[in-house]
């Protein structure tokens, strides 16, 4: 008996782009976990997914610069692939309602073609910390002012050192007026590469160079996500649309 074929799917005749949020007790949801309540979310909402070819289907979806389980985000992105032409303000409204709060749909748009993922070059982040302002501003100082930070992180591939320092585009700390009593927070932009440096690299980097603990349950909250610009900031990726 000749092998059954698998059943080759339609190409996509629509792609669009989300940005969701990930927030409160939520941000504790890990990437595997997210995409299974995403993909049970676009069956409830009914949207009209493109699937993949092959002997199991499954609705194309492609995650681009999942942050890490434990950190709170509000520039989170996918790109769906449709099978029909849709409203994506339609899409937006359907998807927020169909995810439980704290995974919060943002934006949607249509994505004008190219890779989504190459647009997210960097990403800024606000830690919080349970360190007073002086100390922290002192230990950025000298950070900032090191050659290279090595920090070491178990990895897919075992235990990798790598430079903390060389992926940091900006380092301060917050204003101090109205903070917390022995709290304070940092603003950093981190550039992407392999291995990818997160925040938590940046606090190990911080102990390393100057002994600074960052206290109890630091708090780390993406706040962009997208191309870097010359002026050092991030920028918006879903603007870079038709």
């Amino acid at each position: 008996m000749p092998q059954q074929q698998p059943e080759q799917q339609a190409p996509p005749v629509q792609r669009l782009r989300v940005r969701y949020a990930k927030r409160g007790r939520l941000r504790f949801t890990s990437h595997r976990d997210f995409s299974r309540a995403f993909e049970r979310a676009v069956f409830r909402a009914r949207i009209p997914m493109a699937y993949s070819s092959g002997f199991n289907p499954h609705p194309r979806i492609s995650y681009a610069g999942a942050a890490p389980t434990g950190s709170a985000s509000e520039a989170e992105y996918l790109e769906l692939a449709l099978a029909e032409v849709v409203d994506p303000a339609e899409v937006h409204a359907v998807l927020d309602e169909a995810l439980p709060p704290g995974l919060d749909v943002l934006e949607v748009v249509a994505s004008p073609g190219g890779s989504l993922s190459d647009l997210l070059e960097g990403s800024r982040w606000r830690i919080e910390l349970g360190v007073d302002h002086d100390t922290l501003a002192d230990g950025v100082t000298r950070f900032l002012a090191a050659d290279e930070v090595l920090v070491e992180r178990m990895t897919k591939k075992g235990m990798r050192e790598f430079d903390a320092r060389r992926a940091v585009v900006s380092l301060v700390v917050a204003p101090a007026d109205g903070a917390e009593q022995g709290r304070a927070s940092l603003d950093v932009v981190l550039r992407h590469g392999t291995p990818a440096v997160r925040p938590d690299d940046v606090l190990r980097g911080l102990e390393a160079v100057v002994g600074l603990a960052p206290g109890p349950a630091p708090l780390m909250t993406r706040l962009a996500q997208g191309p870097l610009l010359d002026s050092g900031e991030v920028g918006d990726p879903l603007a870079h649309r038709a």
